[in-house]
């Protein structure tokens, strides 16, 4: 389980955009034989559009997103005010759903997504976050380990979605200013005491490309040195959550 761990963590640093968030995902889930998982995060402002990162069927992520499902979705509801995670699916209990709600969950069972264990996140900014970890089925197998798991799938959830929150949307903003998603990684390899070079060489690009990001973001941030961005860094993460 600790390698499980460590390829996550690693694979999350080295992410830039959801596309690497869903591998990396995806490999953690795999190695506990879980077959799909769904990440949505919402923001309350009714502007901003929902973030799913998922491997559900995509003709279900997109009649999900294009009905404003999440609206009425009784588990994001239930994320809405519980802390702790919890099972849904049938034998879980869905009485008082309305005719609506019963709807959106035979919709999903016809694409596999019957049964789960759901993660609520904590998120400060006024949102609601969520990881589903799903099957196709009842299986007992799946069950168990959710059972088992579930606090090594909290840890997982939680990391992924402060990965998410610091490199995709205003996750990216330091000291209030955006950077882009390159940007952001060189300083964060900045900030652990990589060189230009090591970060080229990490990254898959050259020493002076590296350098180029490091010196926008500096000038974005309105500093002259690494180590004044590196501290701006540090101080917008210690007020992340």
């Amino acid at each position: 389980m600790q390698l499980v761990f460590e390829t996550l963590l690693e694979q999350l640093s080295l992410s830039v955009d959801e596309v690497d968030f869903h591998n990396a995902l995806a490999n953690a889930a795999g190695a506990f034989d879980i077959p799909a998982f769904a990440y949505l995060s919402l923001v309350s402002d009714g502007v901003t559009k929902p973030r799913l990162i998922s491997n559900y069927h995509s003709g279900w992520t997109s009649h999900y997103l294009r009905h404003q499902y999440e609206r009425i979705d009784p588990v994001i509801e239930r994320a809405r005010c519980s802390e702790c995670p919890f099972q849904w699916g049938r034998g879980f209990g869905h009485a008082g759903i309305s005719k609506r709600e019963q709807q959106l969950f035979d919709e999903a069972a016809e694409f596999g997504i019957c049964c789960g264990l759901t993660i609520p996140l904590v998120d400060r900014r006024g949102g609601v976050a969520a990881m589903t970890f799903a099957a196709d089925r009842l299986d007992p197998s799946f069950m168990r380990i959710a059972e088992q798991y579930e606090q090594a799938l909290e840890i997982m959830a939680t990391c992924f979605h402060i990965g998410v929150r610091r490199k995709l949307s205003g996750g990216l903003a330091v000291d209030g200013v955006s950077l882009t998603p390159r940007e952001y990684e060189c300083l964060e390899w900045t900030a652990k005491g990589k060189s230009a070079w090591e970060i080229g060489c990490i990254l898959g690009i050259k020493e002076r490309t590296a350098a180029f990001h490091l010196d926008n973001a500096k000038k974005k941030l309105g500093v002259r040195t690494k180590n004044q961005a590196v501290t701006l860094l540090a101080s917008s993460r210690s007020s992340i959550l």
